[in-house]
């Protein structure tokens, strides 16, 4: 399952252009990113939805991805999935931010996980993050016995799974490879579409640079005229620009 059902606040205005989960990256909109991580392990995919929920449904129109539509009412990462129970049918979830941007796969994740323990993709970072030293890095393998517990509501998974079992020692975690990203802030989305692109900007199809960019990010059809100097920015359209120093 994809979660991509946030209401992406601290990346406005640019949310209120598009839900953060179709923000692109390097051209690519975050959704798909997390999509083509999940696609060879996954048998059946779904996508929760909630701020600009039409935008996400139509972007994925002609894809056989089941929906789950939380327009009415948001239920966190827990009851997101106590939702989907019927077509979840008893079967182990591979659970997957749509806004964490990872420059490599979940392979590590996934080799070796015996369906028995809850296991989450995290990274040791310098003092304390959210379980002790380890920051979660947005991907986790959920056994089957642990989300038929899960029920239709809002709740998050920190509290009802993850806590509990990282203070009994239950819980298991695979260091992630390469570089994570939560696109939660224009800074950090930027810093994203750099480690993507390499250190370039981005240019998106349609967009039309005649001005001069440096590190930054000119979403598709965008415009920077003749004589504008951009510098760590989000441009959207020709007058929307977006800092992220």
């Amino acid at each position: 399952m994809i979660l991509a059902a946030g209401h992406g606040t601290r990346l406005r205005p640019l949310t209120n252009v598009l839900p953060k989960a179709l923000c692109p990256i390097n051209n690519v909109p975050l959704l798909d990113l997390a999509l083509a991580s999940v696609s060879s392990y996954a048998t059946a995919v779904a996508v929760n939805v909630h701020h600009r929920g039409r935008d996400i449904i139509d972007h994925l129109a002609d894809r056989e991805i089941r929906i789950s539509d939380e327009t009415d009412l948001l239920l966190g990462s827990a009851g997101a999935l106590g939702r989907l129970a019927s077509w979840i049918d008893g079967r182990p979830v591979l659970l997957r931010n749509s806004d964490a941007y990872l420059s490599e796969g979940l392979q590590g994740l996934v080799d070796g996980w015996d369906g028995d323990v809850v296991r989450l993709l995290g990274m040791r970072r310098d003092g304390p993050s959210d379980f002790g030293d380890v920051q979660y890095v947005g991907a986790c393998l959920l056994p089957a016995h642990v989300v038929a517990t899960l029920a239709e509501r809002p709740s998050g998974l920190y509290d009802l799974v993850w806590r509990p079992a990282w203070e009994k020692g239950d819980l298991e975690f695979v260091q992630a490879g390469g570089q994570f990203v939560d696109c939660g802030t224009p800074r950090e989305y930027l810093r994203a579409n750099l480690i993507a692109s390499g250190g370039d900007s981005v240019v998106g199809p349609g967009a039309e640079v005649r001005g001069r960019i440096d590190r930054c990010v000119v979403w598709p059809g965008g415009v920077v005229a003749e004589g504008e100097v951009l510098h760590d920015c989000i441009r959207v359209g020709s007058d929307l620009t977006v800092d992220a120093r």
